[in-house]
């Protein structure tokens, strides 16, 4: 069970954190040749579809995190370092996903249904920013628990 436990765990940490690198690293570029209309348009439908991954990505992650912490490690108290590390730094990377979903995004969406497109670049600017957080984050969780697990 606990080998299934680690493998949706890494699955829903890719497509969450390989999301955000293509968001950020590929699509953001690619979209900057658009007019502002159709790049917060694009942007839009982008978070409509991205969005519910990255939820069902984080519920998988606690789920399956608290899983392995309590069957496979026993608990807090007998979990090596990299896993509160992981712990740490995912409670951190799904707050800032909750603050940009209910504080940020519906802002943009408003924006962008209203044809507001000043305000909808400044709402998506914030929102890249916490894209850039996160991703970020992501990065160093990966490889810092790539690097820290083999040392137990």
């Amino acid at each position: 069970m606990n080998a299934i436990a680690i493998a949706i765990h890494v699955a829903a940490a890719v497509i969450w954190v390989g999301g955000l690198f293509f968001a950020y690293v590929v699509l953001r570029p690619s979209a900057l040749s658009l007019e502002p209309p159709e790049r917060l348009q694009l942007w839009a439908a982008v978070f409509k579809r991205f969005f519910p991954w990255v939820w069902m990505a984080i519920i998988i992650l606690i789920l399956s995190g608290y899983w392995l912490i309590f069957d496979w490690f026993k608990g807090f108290a007998t979990s090596p370092p990299y896993v509160h590390l992981m712990h740490l730094i995912g409670w951190v990377m799904a707050l800032l996903f909750i603050y940009l979903y209910h504080r940020i995004y519906p802002v943009f969406v408003k924006a962008v249904e209203q044809q507001q497109w000043p305000e909808g670049a400044a709402a998506l600017n914030r929102i890249r920013h916490v894209v850039l957080i996160n991703l970020v984050l992501g990065f160093i969780l990966l490889v810092l628990v790539a690097a820290l697990q083999r040392l137990g």
